[in-house]
C-alpha cells in the first residue's frame, strides 16, 4: 500500500523506522487514502522531520479535555478535518510560505510511554548548522523519506578481529544521519585507529603465516630428506675394533641395525642400500665379525662379504674343533697347534653352559660349540678372544632351539646328548631331506626294543673322528669291533660321549624334529646320494650297490 509521505508503491517500511514491525498500529490496520500526482502538487508536504513518524495507539474523546491525541503524521498538532476536501479547516491548505515548520516540542502528553520519551529526548538535541536535515523542492511529491538522504551511510561493520575496543563506551560514533562536525571528527579519529590496530593485526598474521610455512617446510625438508634423501652415512674405514654378532636368519635391515648398535655404520638404511647396490647382499651370511667403529657402509659390506679380506674367518657346517684351531692360526699367524693348546688350558673358562662342563671322556670339550659362521677376526685378534667369541654365539642358537627342554621331550639324558645327536646329523647326511631321517635312525637305534642292531649305532663317521679321519672305508665290520675306542658306535652302545663335529642350524633342527619312519639303516653310497633301509635284508641290497660304486671309483 501507499503510505503518507512515501510516494506510490508497496515499498515496506525501512527497518530503521521507529514504526517498523508494528503490528498493531492503526496504520496496519486501515486504509490510508491515497492521492495522486495533482493532489501532491496541491498540498505541498511539511518539512521533514525524522520524528515525524511516530503514532499513538490509543483513541481520543474530545470530552475528555487536554490536549488531542499526538498523530504521527501531525508532530506539531495541526490535524486536518477528517474530509481534505469539506473545508472546515481552510487554513490547512494555505500555501507553504504562511505556515512555515514550526519547531517546538511535542506536548509531553502526546507521547506515551518510554518510546515517547525516548523521542523527545532526541527531539532535544542540538541540530548542528554544518550538517542540516535532509530535505527535498517542495511539490516534487518525493516526500520526505530519509533514505533518500544523500549524505554518508554508515560503514560496513568491521570484522571482530579487527574492530577497535578501545571506545569507552563501547558503542559506534553517532549515526551519519545526526553526526555534525564534532561526530564527523572523532569518527576520523575512529577511523585512523583502526586502521592502525587493522596494520598491526595483518603484521601479526603475516608473522604467525611466516612461522608456519617456516616450520612446515623444516619439517617437510627433513621428512623429505629421512624418507627420500641420501641415508646417513660415515666416510672411510673406520678406527678401532668392534665385535659385532649377526643372528641366524637374519635380514640385511636386521644386520644393518646390529652393526648400528655397536656403531659401525650411522644408519641400518645406508648399510642395506650399500649391500644392495653392490649385489652382494645375497651373499652376507650371519656370524661373528670383527669391525671397525665408524666405518663407511661400503667398507663393512666388504668387510663382511669378501673371504680374501685379511679378517674374514668362515667356519662351515660340520667342522671339527681340529680343523677350527688350524684355521685360527693360520689366520693370526701363530705357530701350528697354539689355538689348540689355549682351548685345552683355557676351556673352562670360554663361556661353556654348565650341562657342558658334566660331560665326561671327551675328546675336545669345545667340540660342538664352535658355532659355524663367519667370523671378523682382526690381525692382532688373541686366540682365546676368537674361541670365546664362537662359544657366546653357540650359546645364542642353543637358547633360541631350546636344547635342554627339546632333549626332555625326545627321553634324552642331557642338552649335551641332543648336541651329539645334531652333530652325528650332519657328519652323516648331506642335505636336509637327508638330515631328518638320519636323525630318525638314530633315535630308532637307540630304542631299547631294537632288534635290528641292539642299541649299536654302528656309524662310520664315529669311528672316523676318533681316529681323526674322513674316509668312507673305514673297514670291515669285524675290524671295527675290536677298536677299542669310547667313540667307536660299532662296539659301545648308545651315544658317544659328546659330539663328533660342529652342527649347523639345520641338523641342529632335523635332531630336535625328525622324519617319522622305521629306518634302522642307511648307506652312502656316494657323497651325493643316500640310501635307507626298514630291514637288514633291504639294507644288504643297498650295500651292494654302494659296492659297486666303490669299484667304478677305484677304476
Amino acid at each position: 500500500m501507499t503510505e503518507y509521505g512515501r510516494g506510490y508503491g508497496s515499498e515496506p517500511w525501512h527497518p530503521e523506522d521507529p514504526l517498523y514491525g508494528d503490528q498493531g498500529s492503526s496504520r496496519g490496520q486501515e486504509q490510508q487514502p491515497q492521492w495522486d500526482g495533482q493532489q501532491a502538487h496541491r498540498y505541498p508536504q511539511q518539512q521533514a522531520d525524522p520524528y515525524a513518524q511516530q503514532h499513538y495507539n490509543g483513541g481520543w474523546d474530545g470530552a475528555q479535555g487536554g490536549q488531542p491525541p499526538y498523530d504521527p503524521y501531525d508532530p506539531y498538532g495541526q490535524q486536518p478535518p477528517a474530509d481534505p476536501y469539506s473545508g472546515t479547516n481552510p487554513d490547512y491548505y494555505a500555501a507553504p510560505d504562511a505556515y512555515p515548520p514550526q519547531h517546538q516540542h511535542p506536548h509531553p502528553q502526546a507521547m506515551q510511554g518510554q518510546q515517547g520519551m525516548q523521542q523527545q529526548q532526541q527531539y532535544q538535541q542540538p541540530q548542528h548548522p554544518q550538517h542540516p536535515e535532509p530535505h527535498y523542492d517542495e511539490g516534487t511529491g518525493a516526500g520526505d523519506d530519509w533514505r533518500a538522504d544523500p549524505g554518508p551511510r554508515e560503514p560496513e561493520p568491521e570484522h571482530a578481529f579487527f574492530a577497535d575496543h578501545g571506545d569507552d563506551d563501547g558503542r559506534d560514533d553517532l549515526d551519519p544521519r545526526e553526526e555534525g562536525r564534532g561526530g564527523r571528527e572523532r569518527r576520523g579519529k575512529k577511523n585512523k585507529k583502526n586502521k592502525r590496530r587493522s596494520g598491526r593485526a595483518c603484521l601479526v598474521v603475516t608473522l604467525l603465516f611466516a612461522g608456519a610455512v617456516g616450520t612446515v617446510g623444516y619439517f617437510g625438508y627433513d621428512f623429505i630428506m629421512s624418507h627420500f634423501g641420501p641415508a646417513p652415512d660415515y666416510e672411510g674405514e673406520g678406527t678401532g675394533e668392534v665385535q659385532v654378532d649377526i643372528p641366524e636368519n637374519s635380514t640385511i635391515l636386521q644386520m644393518g641395525l646390529a652393526l648400528k648398535r655397536a656403531g659401525v655404520v650411522k644408519s641400518a638404511d645406508a648399510f642395506s642400500e650399500a649391500a644392495i647396490d653392490s649385489k652382494k647382499d645375497k651373499v652376507l651370511q650371519p656370524g661373528t665379525y670383527s669391525l671397525r667403529k665408524h666405518m663407511s657402509a661400503a667398507s663393512a659390506v666388504e668387510l663382511m662379504v669378501d673371504p680374501k679380506s685379511r679378517n674374514g674367518l668362515t667356519i662351515r657346517e660340520g667342522l671339527r674343533s681340529g680343523d677350527v684351531y688350524k684355521l685360527i692360526d693360520t689366520k693370526l699367524h701363530l705357530k701350528k697347534g697354539t689355538t689348540k693348546g689355549v682351548a685345552k688350558t683355557e676351556a673352562k673358562s670360554l663361556g661353556l653352559p654348565s650341562w657342558a662342563k658334566s660331560a665326561s671322556k671327551l675328546k675336545d670339550p669345545l667340540e660342538g660349540f664352535l658355532y659355524p659362521s663367519t667370523y671378523s677376526v682382526g690381525e692382532k685378534a688373541k686366540p682365546a678372544a676368537v674361541l670365546k667369541q664362537m662359544v657366546a654365539r653357540a650359546n645364542q642358537v642353543y637358547e633360541q632351539h631350546d636344547l635342554e627342554g627339546n632333549a626332555q621331550k625326545l627321553h634324552l639324558e642331557s642338552p649335551m646328548q641332543l648336541l651329539t645327536v645334531a652333530s652325528l646329523t650332519q657328519a652323516e647326511g648331506k642335505y636336509k631331506h637327508d638330515f631328518d631321517r638320519v636323525a630318525r635312525v638314530v633315535y630308532n637305534r637307540l630304542k631299547p626294543d631294537n632288534t635290528e642292531t641292539y642299541g649299536l649305532l654302528d656309524f662310520d663317521s664315529t669311528v672316523n673322528y676318533a681316529r681323526s679321519q674322513s674316509t668312507l672305508d673305514t673297514g670291515s665290520v669285524d675290524d671295527l669291533r675290536n677298536f677299542n675306542d669310547p667313540y667307536n658306535t660299532y662296539k659301545f652302545k648308545g651315544l658317544p660321549p659328546g659330539p663328533i663335529g660342529n652342527p649347523g642350524e639345520e641338523a641342529i633342527r632335523s635332531a630336535i624334529d625328525p622324519a617319522k619312519g622305521n629306518w634302522y639303516y642307511f648307506v652312502s653310497i656316494n657323497p651325493e646320494k643316500t640310501l635307507f633301509a626298514e630291514t637288514n635284508e633291504e639294507h644288504e641290497r643297498n650295500r651292494r650297490i654302494y659296492l659297486k660304486e666303490q669299484e667304478k671309483a677305484k677304476q
